[in-house]
């Protein structure tokens, strides 16, 4: 199965992306042995627009086209469903485990992700009710993929 990451925004040179590298990797080291082809990290520039409604619809469009056919989309969502680490593996067990050809995970920008692409998802995923900044929640994102890597291939770093 195709694991992807599309977001909305660039990381700079420093801890978020030195962190997103480093569990990205780590990923990506597991991937094979659970069934997985690595892990592709897509960032969309941050649309200039001044208008947020229009922002939205033009990161929208940008997203949308990076999105493969008939892959299983997951939208990061604040108002999402949250999920504790053991029920999120199991979420990507299932698609695996199901011949999804692709997953691919949604990250908005500052204004968060267009209703349409929510609505397109077929799991909103929320990381809690508190608001972070989107480059936070690539990192955490990230982490959580090298967890559930973990979780499904019987390595120790996920300790209940």
């Amino acid at each position: 199965m195709r694991l992807m990451v599309i977001a909305v925004g660039r990381l700079k040179d420093g801890p978020e992306r030195e962190l997103a590298e480093r569990y990205a990797k780590r990923f990506d080291d597991l991937s094979r042995r659970i069934g997985m082809r690595g892990l592709e990290l897509h960032e969309i520039p941050e649309s200039k627009v001044k208008d947020a409604a229009a922002r939205i619809a033009a990161e929208a469009a940008a997203i949308a086209g990076l999105i493969p056919d008939k892959a299983t989309v997951v939208a990061l969502d604040e108002r999402g469903k949250a999920l504790d680490s053991v029920a999120f593996s199991g979420e990507i067990r299932r698609r695996r485990d199901s011949a999804v050809p692709a997953l691919a995970f949604l990250i908005g920008g500052a204004d968060g992700l267009s209703p349409e692409l929510r609505r397109t998802a077929a799991l909103n995923l929320s990381f809690g009710a508190a608001t972070w900044p989107h480059q936070l929640v690539r990192v955490m994102l990230l982490e959580q993929l090298y967890r559930a890597a973990t979780i499904l291939s019987g390595h120790p770093y996920h300790r209940a």
